[in-house]
């Protein structure tokens, strides 16, 4: 039976520009309930992250929150503080949902991967889908990338400036899919592979008001390629202007973060959200009529 109130909250670095709070407090209005979520703005000590994550999540419990968001750059650091991961937290590696149960446990979820391929097949439907690359490998790029195994792409290269990350999570996505589906590679070798790919998605913070540049060298784009980016903040990023620039099919980031906005508030609630409302608001919050297209 859902409660008649919820506290949430979204922990990460660098948010105070999210949209989270309206998305969850809106679309709790609409059902009757109130909810009050808050920011929870954090730079962790660099000697002991883990514990610090540990003790926020703690003291989360003990306020009386119902949930917590997850983001950058603590969607791995969290999961060893939680009592229990869902499959969607242990097939990504990562969780950017905590749900508080009544006895004080804790659950991890993932909604990022259905948030994402929710907004990819909504917002490039028949793209080509042969060959893709990727930029980024965090927690927001193990999401996109096993999105990306299910909606039936054939191949996925991956760049991370940590070189080791990038082929982790290739080996981790070649065991779910049983064969040699993906592979790490270096930032030339994805400049290389994206003047021949179908597609491309930049799942790295750059781009964003924090990192205001191209994540790759733009002469690597060609008018043949779809180009998606996870970032909404600017909501046209500097690769998507790019792009658009050759007349590329171009992807912002609402979209998935509507979506995955939507899962974590029935997961946090027990309520069923209405993505097509939550997407108007984003619109509306964005001051853009295309902010849903």
């Amino acid at each position: 039976m859902a409660q008649n109130s919820y506290l949430l909250a979204l922990v990460g670095a660098g948010i105070a520009r999210s949209l989270s709070p309206e998305l969850h407090e809106r679309e709790a209005q609409r059902h009757g309930v109130r909810c009050l979520y808050r920011l929870l703005d954090v730079e962790l000590p660099q000697d002991a992250p883990g514990e610090h994550l540990q003790d926020l999540v703690r003291s989360a419990s003990l306020l009386g929150f119902a949930g917590l968001n997850i983001t950058h750059p603590y969607k791995r650091l969290v999961m060893p503080h939680i009592y229990e991961l869902a499959p969607s937290a242990l097939r990504v590696g990562a969780v950017n949902t905590l749900v508080f149960r009544p006895d004080g446990t804790t659950v991890g979820h993932n909604t990022d991967l259905a948030g994402f391929a929710a907004a990819f097949a909504r917002g490039l439907p028949g793209v080509r889908l042969g060959q893709v690359v990727q930029l980024g490998a965090g927690g927001a790029g193990a999401a996109v990338a096993h999105a990306f195994l299910d909606l039936g792409v054939q191949r996925l290269s991956i760049a991370d400036p940590c070189a080791d990350r990038a082929h982790d999570l290739a080996k981790d996505l070649n065991e779910a899919a049983g064969a040699n589906w993906a592979e790490g590679c270096t930032a030339g070798e994805a400049e290389a592979r994206t003047q021949e790919a179908d597609g491309l998605v930049n799942a790295s913070p750059i781009g964003t008001e924090h990192h205001p540049r191209l994540p790759l060298d733009p002469k690597a784009l060609h008018a043949g390629l779809w180009v998606a980016d996870v970032n909404y903040h600017p909501l046209r990023t500097p690769l998507l202007h790019a792009a658009s620039a050759l007349g590329c099919a171009v992807l912002h980031g609402g979209g998935m973060l509507v979506h995955q906005a939507a899962a974590s508030f029935r997961l946090f609630t027990g309520l069923e959200p209405k993505a097509s409302h939550m997407l108007a608001d984003f619109a509306d919050l964005t001051a853009d009529r295309l902010a849903h297209s």
